[in-house]
């Protein structure tokens, strides 16, 4: 099986779980054994699902400031999380191919592994909140004409993501690419770093 034929299914499982409630306060059932890939991808995926939803909750026109902030925190947060769990993920990468000998002209990507599959995972709440306007019964045709559009290029653009995906882990596994990771190291969530919070010492 390829990555991407594990990685999708559990996405949309993902999304479809959480609009059982519908509720950014929903807590996180993920059904796969800690430490498995496949957890990290559904931990990946709901992180990714609720941040979607607090953006959307944040702009809000009529939303009280002191909750935008709280909200302002809570994305950061999320923003964090989500970075760390694309290293970890990595992490899974680079072991696996780590022993792999590279060719003598093997070349490394522009971007991880992981962020590729971050960007998946975006897409797939993309198609599903694009395919909901499409099926809205209150749109204009004009309205779902224009959804149905950009659903067909999202849908095209999975396609082709993932068939890079699978191609760059094949490439990984055959030595003709090598891996590096790199971290995010963020600088703003770093209270020895961000000098709005080190100088308040």
């Amino acid at each position: 099986m390829k990555f991407t034929e594990l990685a999708n299914p559990i996405f949309r499982a993902v999304i479809d779980d959480y609009h059982k409630s519908d509720n950014v306060d929903t807590p996180i059932q993920n059904p796969y054994e800690s430490g498995s890939i496949e957890h990290d991808l559904y931990q990946k995926c709901w992180i990714d699902t609720v941040q979607w939803h607090l953006e959307d909750i944040i702009r809000d026109e009529d939303i009280n400031p002191v909750d935008a902030l709280a909200l302002k925190r809570r994305i950061d947060k999320s923003n964090q999380d989500r970075t760390d769990l694309v290293e970890q993920i990595d992490s899974y990468f680079y072991t696996k191919f780590h022993s792999v000998k590279c060719q003598d002209n093997a070349t490394i990507n522009t971007e991880s592994p992981a962020w590729a599959v971050d960007r998946l995972s975006i897409l797939a709440l993309k198609i599903y909140h694009m395919q909901e306007q499409v099926d809205r019964t209150d749109a204009s045709a004009e309205h779902k004409a224009r959804c149905q559009q950009k659903l067909d290029i999202l849908l095209q653009q999975r396609t082709d993501l993932s068939t890079a995906i699978d191609q760059l882990l094949e490439d990984f596994e055959a030595g003709r690419k090598y891996m590096k990771v790199y971290k995010q190291m963020k600088m703003y969530n770093d209270p020895s770093t961000n000098p709005v919070l080190y100088g308040k010492k």
